[in-house]
């Protein structure tokens, strides 16, 4: 497969030329997972949406007006899922947390184990001699991609067939996925293990998986786990109470500005720029971020791409910064004179982790971390405190709030 060109222009031509297929022939088949090369019936554009060179609203938009609400109603409830898991992440950051920490455990214990290091290694080598398994772990590292239903498959045999540590999993996708995304990979593991809607693991079964790969596989129920217990005893405490959304400072005009680009949000074009005295703007690698573990150089090349795009429409001479020492970023800005960063709003993940790690020098040099949010997280996330469907039923109304 040929490389993706992480850039607002291409991801709006490929935005483009799916939006035929947004309707009934989406509804239809994107649930078939054809493999490498053959997603034809998704829309591919996760990678851009995840660092908004392609918007959620611009695509919903898109779909509406081609298909109407009824026969755009399932590519248009597929968008809007990561919404809520943003939302929902964001009013219980502990997951998030204790995702993080787990994580750093279960690799203590990896090193410490042989034996789960062998089973590890040949689950991401693609040589269990489970010949799906393999397949979809061989074409998560060589493309970066996975079929939404692939990746539900594969995280259930790693947890339930294969008996391995699902964090050791989400880690794997995550260090991997193009569309990376710490909500939507953690809670989707997380979904699958029983543990986000607790009591209801996902059951990979081998009917399934041959009719919905079209027979390119054809598991025995042999195979796979069939008595499969939820990991609810991993977190007797059940889910964390919820928490109020973040409050963020707004930025203040006509202040010294310095102006962060990241991966998060890349179409900084969209915010008033010009109401600021912008004395200096950067672009912040920080996809390293991403795992102890080795990041997928895909992976980072895509983050550069998109950072370099992003700052060529900025408008503004940019440096490029690495998240490594948090207190660089006040070095930073204070050498430019600004009292104040701004930049797009940083979600929770590995990166919102790095600002909080910055904010104390930020605070010893008197300079404010200043956000913007967009209208579609405000609108949809306070909405995302239990299941989808509490959101799923209003979609009508949010799509009113954001698109009247």
């Amino acid at each position: 497969m040929p490389e993706m060109i992480a850039t607002r222009a291409e991801g709006e031509r490929q935005l483009t030329n799916f939006v035929p297929r947004m309707g009934r022939r989406y509804a239809n088949g994107r649930n078939t997972d054809h493999g490498p090369g053959g997603h034809t019936a998704v829309s591919g554009l996760s990678p851009y949406i995840r660092r908004r060179l392609v918007l959620e609203s611009g695509v919903v938009a898109a779909a509406l007006a081609a298909h109407g609400p009824q026969e755009a109603e399932k590519f248009v409830q597929e968008v809007i899922w990561r919404g809520y898991f943003k939302g929902w992440l964001e009013q219980r950051p502990q997951i998030w947390a204790s995702y993080r920490d787990g994580l750093e455990a279960d690799l203590a214990a990896l090193d410490a184990d042989r034996r789960l290091r062998r089973a590890v290694a040949a689950a991401e080598a693609g040589s269990t001699g489970l010949a799906y398994f393999d397949a979809w772990a061989n074409e998560l590292v060589e493309t970066g991609y996975l079929h939404n239903h692939a990746r539900m498959w594969f995280a259930s045999i790693w947890i339930f067939t294969l008996g391995l540590p699902w964090r050791l999993g989400a880690d794997f996708f995550y260090r991997h996925l193009l569309d990376g995304d710490p909500a939507s990979n953690t809670l989707g593991w997380r979904w699958v293990a029983g543990l986000h809607t607790r009591g209801k693991p996902y059951k990979a079964e081998a009917g399934n998986i041959s009719t919905f790969t079209a027979h390119r596989f054809a598991p025995r129920d042999s195979d796979l786990a069939q008595d499969v217990q939820g990991l609810e005893h991993l977190e007797p405490q059940g889910l964390p109470p919820l928490l109020p959304l973040r409050a963020i400072a707004a930025p203040q005009p006509g202040r010294p500005t310095a102006l962060l680009i990241t991966e998060e949000d890349c179409r900084v074009e969209d915010f008033p720029l010009s109401r600021h005295e912008i004395r200096a703007t950067a672009t912040l690698q920080a996809s390293h971020l991403r795992s102890p573990g080795a990041v997928a150089e895909a992976v980072t090349r895509f983050e550069a791409q998109a950072l370099a795009d992003a700052a060529a429409r900025s408008g503004f001479e940019t440096t490029s910064l690495r998240a490594g020492v948090a207190g660089d970023l006040a070095t930073w800005a204070q050498r430019a004179g600004a009292v104040q960063i701004v930049t797009p709003y940083v979600p929770e993940g590995p990166l919102r982790d790095w600002l909080r790690a910055a904010e104390p020098a930020l605070a010893a040099k008197g300079i404010t971390l200043c956000e913007w949010q967009r209208a579609w997280d405000q609108v949809i996330w306070p909405h995302a405190t239990a299941g989808f469907f509490k959101v799923k039923q209003r979609i009508p109304d949010l799509l009113q709030k954001l698109m009247p």
